[in-house]
């Protein structure tokens, strides 16, 4: 009787023992641990943590390792060029997990976003952007021709535009182009949009590599900037970028490199 109550004990220190392996491959364990990480993974990538999803997990790990057993087995990770990839994955994932933890720890804080936001508002408060239209030919004799007719009637510019201009976009709209910056556009083509005010017709043709522009600057106004809400997640991603190459430039510049 003693005899038996000392094996149930056994069985019973035996059992969670046994229970933190998935699945042993050719005697080789895959922990619960390890799977779990696996699936933790998924999960922080938008998986959903499921039992289909821990047995495909499972399923997965067990491939591997069989994979990597047979590697093994024919000397593959002893070839010069493998350990050279292995080496650089290794690399690269205590790079992604330095920056992740970085991050973890100097995450980026809503003071800083709301000073970022601030400074860029404040750098574009003196920028303009411009409701422009344009009529687009392939020389700068039918330019001209064109500019004459709208000079003595400016009322015409559209319909000259859908009759003549090679824009696509912007011909059968009368040459109208929207409103957006000048740097949209292509140099000369900006710099003349810059160059004009309200209501102001281009007094020669421009040329640049599509053809030659007639220009006309209908309208200008403030750039309009967007709300902090709207631009938040871009604000905190350019954040962490910058706090990233700080953090890299810093730890280059410790590092003594001969």
């Amino acid at each position: 009787m003693k005899r038996i109550v000392m094996l149930a004990a056994a069985c019973a220190v035996a059992v969670p023992a046994f229970a933190q392996n998935a699945a042993t491959v050719n005697g080789k364990a895959i922990t619960q641990q390890s799977l779990d990480q696996f699936v933790k993974l998924l999960v922080s990538q938008g998986a959903t943590d499921t039992p289909q999803l821990r047995e495909q997990v499972k399923q997965e790990m067990i491939n591997r390792q069989i994979f990597v057993q047979a590697a093994e087995k024919d000397g593959i990770a002893k070839q010069p060029d493998v350990q050279t990839e292995i080496e650089l994955a290794r690399q690269g994932i205590l790079v992604r997990a330095l920056m992740a933890e970085y991050l973890q720890k100097h995450p980026v804080t809503d003071q800083q976003v709301q000073a970022e936001y601030d400074k860029i508002k404040q750098q574009q408060s003196s920028q303009m952007e411009y409701k422009v239209r344009h009529i687009l030919v392939e020389d700068e004799k039918a330019a001209n021709d064109l500019l004459a007719q709208i000079k003595r009637d400016k009322s015409k510019f559209a319909d000259l535009a859908k009759k003549n201009s090679k824009d696509p976009g912007s011909a059968a709209n009368g040459g109208d182009l929207g409103w957006a910056s000048p740097t949209n556009y292509v140099k000369p083509f900006a710099d003349t949009v810059n160059s004009l005010k309200k209501g102001q017709l281009a007094d020669k043709p421009v040329q640049t590599q599509f053809g030659w522009h007639i220009i006309d600057v209908e309208d200008t106004r403030p750039v309009e900037f967007p709300p902090l809400d709207q631009v938040r997640p871009q604000l905190e991603e350019m954040l962490r970028q910058q706090k990233l190459a700080d953090y890299q430039k810093e730890l280059r510049e410790k590092a003594t490199i001969k």
